[in-house]
């Protein structure tokens, strides 16, 4: 379990990371990038930053080597925002969960691809707990 301080570097980390991507980064290689976690090791001396691009293969490979390169000017944006003895230095790998999710969603409505409409009244009962509440209506009734 990481501790406290660790997950505090690791949140600022992203979104130090992430705001100088949308921001700051001129690099034409790096676009429709998203920083989707951090891990920082216990000494806050390394963190792996886990990136989802959009685009196929190609991209996502160019687009990795554009952060690669601009990894020192990110560490010079978390240098200025986090006090720390040591700045974690920077290590960018592809987050696959995005694709992988895609691909779990296309299979699944292959699969299933008529699933039963819901019941407009919201229960998954055919009706019979409306119908058992207004004989309980009427039987307070009389």
């Amino acid at each position: 379990m990481a501790s406290r301080r660790v997950l505090k570097v690791a949140e600022a980390i992203r979104e130090v990371v992430g705001m100088a991507i949308l921001t700051d980064l001129r690099d034409p290689r790096v676009v429709d990038v998203t920083v989707t976690y951090v891990e920082v090791s216990p000494d806050l001396r390394h963190a792996k930053v886990n990136v989802s691009v959009m685009g196929d293969e190609a991209k996502q490979s160019l687009c990795l080597h554009g952060l690669r390169s601009a990894s020192g000017f990110l560490q010079q944006k978390i240098a200025k925002r986090i006090d720390t003895r040591y700045t974690p230095r920077l290590r960018f790998h592809l987050d696959q969960g995005v694709k992988h999710s895609i691909q779990i969603d296309r299979m699944l409505s292959e699969l299933l691809p008529d699933s039963p409409a819901p019941d407009p009244d919201g229960d998954e009962t055919g009706g019979v707990s409306s119908r058992v509440s207004e004989e309980n209506d009427r039987g307070s009734l009389q």
